[in-house]
């Protein structure tokens, strides 16, 4: 009976692990992986140059818990509706042109699942608004993306500026110049 129980006991561990081992993650090909993560991120920006907002809602995931947080509390958005309602409203604009940009020290970590990613970079983005330039020039750019049926999808950025470059816009000018 001792014998037959431990016989059962050791063929119910070895179905577990196996079992077990099928449901765990196959290793992820991390390097694959950051290069289409990288395209996402880049095409939901460059999106812009031809107004392809195909290629822009592809970036995204497409529910309520889409966030975006703005250097400015008024462009701060929740939610994929909003952020479909303000690319029409204002990014589809025929004032709005997209010129340029580019993503300095782009930074792209995965979750150990490979079912998550997160980026940091410096984004100089180039826009004009009404012929006038519309520039964000070493902004911080950070987010978050999960894997949704095999595709790379974001759902939170966050954009700000360093408080360095606020004290520089509100430095008085100089009054020693030209004595």
């Amino acid at each position: 009976m001792t014998k037959r129980l431990s016989l059962v006991s050791i063929s119910l561990v070895i179905v577990l692990l196996i079992g077990g081992c099928s449901t765990m993650p196959d290793k992820v090909d991390t390097a694959t992986e950051k290069v289409k993560v990288e395209e996402v991120i880049k095409n939901s920006i460059r999106w812009v140059l031809t107004k392809d907002t195909t290629m822009l809602y592809n970036c995204f995931y497409q529910d309520p818990s889409l966030f975006w947080f703005s250097p400015d509390n008024a462009s701060t958005l929740s939610g994929f509706a909003a952020f479909r309602k303000t690319t029409e409203q204002f990014f589809m604009d025929p004032r709005f042109k997209g010129v340029s940009s580019d993503f300095k020290n782009l930074k792209v970590d995965f979750s150990h699942s490979g079912e998550c990613a997160w980026w940091s970079c410096y984004l100089d983005d180039f826009n004009e608004w009404d012929g006038q330039p519309s520039n964000w020039v070493n902004v911080r750019w950070t987010g978050v993306l999960e894997k949704i049926d095999g595709q790379w999808k974001i759902r939170q950025m966050h954009f700000s500026h360093a408080f360095e470059d606020f004290q520089k816009k509100a430095a008085p000018p100089d009054s020693t110049a030209g004595k």
